[in-house]
């Protein structure tokens, strides 16, 4: 059976935020997540905190969506580091934070699911659709795994976990 390239951009997609695969899912690595455990950082300035890290995400993913649907781009912001600014604070501000974060990759999965074969051809500058979705998959793994191991060592990840 060969599927779509659609297809398989879609089902990496879900891996992302709410399937299981090779490694948790967003979903999963946010469960639980308190505006406390979400403003944690570890020692160091290299770090960042969840929260901040789910600021970044959606950043990227609305910007996507942005150029997906054909709108106009919004300003860029100065730098990559300001996409990781928290401005508020508290258990209100954090789940709507975490429900702009899911509603904006749900909206992304509309226009995922509507790419057709030629998700890779592109006659703009840039790159092609499937390109940019691909690049955001993987983007989206490697910071959820950056969460993942945030959560470990404030202890509020499970030691051991089933899925």
């Amino acid at each position: 059976m060969q599927n779509k390239i659609s297809d398989v951009l879609l089902q990496n997609w879900d891996y992302c935020m709410d399937v299981e695969d090779w490694s948790p899912p967003l979903s999963d690595a946010l469960e639980g997540v308190d505006s406390q455990q979400a403003s944690w950082k570890p020692q160091g300035e290299a770090a960042n905190s969840i929260w901040e890290t789910v600021n970044h995400l959606t950043y990227y993913k609305e910007r996507l969506l942005r150029k997906l649907k054909g709108l106009e781009k919004e300003p860029d912001l100065e730098s990559n580091d300001d996409t990781f600014s928290v401005t508020e604070t508290g258990d209100e501000a954090w789940q709507n934070a975490v429900s702009r974060l899911k509603k904006v990759h749900a909206d992304l999965r509309v226009i995922i699911e509507a790419l057709e074969e030629g998700a890779y051809d592109w006659g703009g500058s840039g790159h092609a659709p499937g390109e940019e979705v691909m690049s955001l998959i993987l983007h989206d793994v490697y910071h959820t795994g950056q969460i993942i191991m945030t959560r470990k060592l404030q202890g509020s990840w499970p030691s051991r976990r089933s899925f």
